[in-house]
Order: structure tokens, then sequence, then C-alpha cells
């Protein structure tokens, strides 16, 4: 799956064992989302199908499987290139660095995208961070803030903001402690204590009508109350559909 004409993305070149794994990597995506996890996507009409937007996105499970499994779909049902902001941990596994330079999805932009959007792209990002992701299981789906750079982005650009909300992945990847002498040993942020193949429980992904960014401002401090409103106005709507949503499902089995 190529992406010519896709704006700015990562330089280094693939070598044919790397393709090997991209193009393995993708099919296992892909097979997870539509046999195994069985995704149900509602609101793909919320999100344009040319022009730039902000996919703002929860984030959760152990290992951040929902950030891959919405960009596959994204991808493949809008039919355009979607450019996910991800944290520099990505590239320390050289399959995931791989698919991330092929994929558009990027680690080195403090602006979380802003010369993608100006040129008309797509962007993607979860403001929860590592923060969602390394949360207890028994914390699943309560929301940790918003850092409010892609609201600074939006309030710049004058982009829409598109809600997302992902219900399925914490009980796909239930992270139920940490290993800290792994997680020295491997350079990461936290090894967790969850299963070691992803659980098959059903995942609903809700995209939300997009929320207008505040008109420009000439002041900075117009422009900083603006991007808290909005950063607030992101967070609240997100998990209230994230609630919604957990509210719809008899059981995670659903």
């Amino acid at each position: 799956m190529t992406e010519a004409n896709a704006g700015p993305r990562n330089d280094a070149s693939t070598g044919p064992l790397d393709d090997l794994g991209i193009d393995l990597l993708d099919g296992v995506l892909g097979w997870l989302a539509d046999d195994y996890l069985r995704v149900e996507v509602s609101g793909l009409e919320n999100i344009p199908r040319s022009g730039p937007a902000l996919v703002v996105a929860n984030h959760s499970g152990a290992w951040g499987l929902d950030a891959f499994v919405l960009h596959k779909l994204l991808h493949r049902e809008l039919r355009r290139p979607v450019h996910v902001y991800a944290d520099p941990v990505v590239l320390r596994l050289p399959t995931l660095a791989a698919y991330a330079r092929r994929h558009s999805i990027f680690t080195d932009d403090p602006t979380l995208g802003r010369d993608r959007l100006a040129a008309g792209h797509l962007v993607a990002v979860f403001p929860e961070g590592l923060d969602g992701v390394a949360k207890h299981f028994s914390q699943r789906y309560r929301l940790r803030p918003f850092s409010p750079g892609f609201a600074v982005t939006a309030v710049r650009t004058g982009v829409p903001v598109v809600p997302v909300s992902i219900v399925g992945a914490e009980e796909t990847y239930p992270k139920l402690g940490e290993i800290r002498t792994l997680a020295r040993r491997f350079g990461l942020p936290y090894f967790p204590v969850t299963t070691p193949l992803p659980l098959p429980f059903k995942w609903r992904i809700s995209i939300g009508q997009p929320i207008p960014a505040p008109a420009g401002a000439a002041s900075f401090a117009t422009r900083s109350a603006a991007a808290r409103q909005l950063c607030d106005e992101a967070w609240f709507t997100v998990q209230g559909m994230v609630d919604r949503d957990r509210r719809r499902r008899a059981t995670p089995f659903w």
C-alpha cells in the first residue's frame, strides 16, 4: 500500500526484510480488525473526504493496538492518507518503525502535523499519550487529561477537530501491572503485565461530528484561551462517546 504525494513522511528507506515485515503486519492488522476483533465503525461521514481535519481519539490497552487498528481502518475506508502522530517509543521496534515510515506515522513534529494540515491532509492524534495506555485495567475507559498541543494546532490552522471513541481495546490488552526491570532492559516507559496475545473482545469505533476550531485571534493570550477551551470540549466529547458506547453493549463480547 503506497502513499504517493501523501506529504511529509519519515525519510528512512526500507529493505526487502522490512518490506516483508510491513506487508505481514498490514495483513495481520486487517485480519484483527475484520475477523478477530470484529470492529464496527460508525460516523465515517463525519470525516471529510478531502481537505484537512484533526482526528482526536482516546488511547487504551496495554500495547496501544488501538492506534494501529484505527489508522488501518481509516486509511482503508477513506482511501486517503491518514498521518498519525505517535510517541517516539514506536521507532524502537524495527518492524513498527518500518511500518511507520511507509504509512505516514510520524514522531518528530512538535507542531503535531501543522504542515501536513496546511497541505490538506488528515492528521490523527491520541492526546492522552502514554498515560492512556499505561493506566491500570481498574481505571479502564476513564480518559486521562488531554495534552493541549492538538488544540493549539487546530486553532493555528483553523481545521476542525473530529472526536473518535474506541471501546474494546481495554479488554483486548488489559494492563494488570508492570515489570520495571524489563522496562529498563528494553528502554521502555513501562513493560505491562498483560495477556501474551490480544483477547477477542469486540470493538466499536464511533466518529463524532466535527468540532469547529475557534476563529483565529491575533494575541497569544486569546489563542491560548481558545486552545484550552477546545481541548476541554474535545475531552468531554470523547469521554461522553466512550461512556455511551459502553452502555450500549450488554457484554464486551456483544
